[in-house]
């Protein structure tokens, strides 16, 4: 079975952060989204080895 679609409010609440972060994240350091249309959806493995990688360090994704 395909993983579904999640909106930015799911990403949001999965990772604990706002979805205004979650907008800055994908505008400042590369977070993987795809956008649908006027919104932005997001697959919870692809956003999951993002942070792992390092995507969300304050300092921006890892060079590795």
């Amino acid at each position: 079975m395909p993983e579904p679609w999640l909106s930015a409010d799911d990403i949001a609440v999965h990772l604990g952060v706002t979805k205004d972060t979650v907008y800055s994240w994908i505008a400042d350091k590369g977070m993987p989204a795809h956008k649908i249309g006027r919104l932005w959806k997001f697959q919870a493995s692809e956003i999951d080895d993002w942070v792992r990688r390092g995507g969300a360090d304050a300092s921006g994704p890892s060079p590795h």
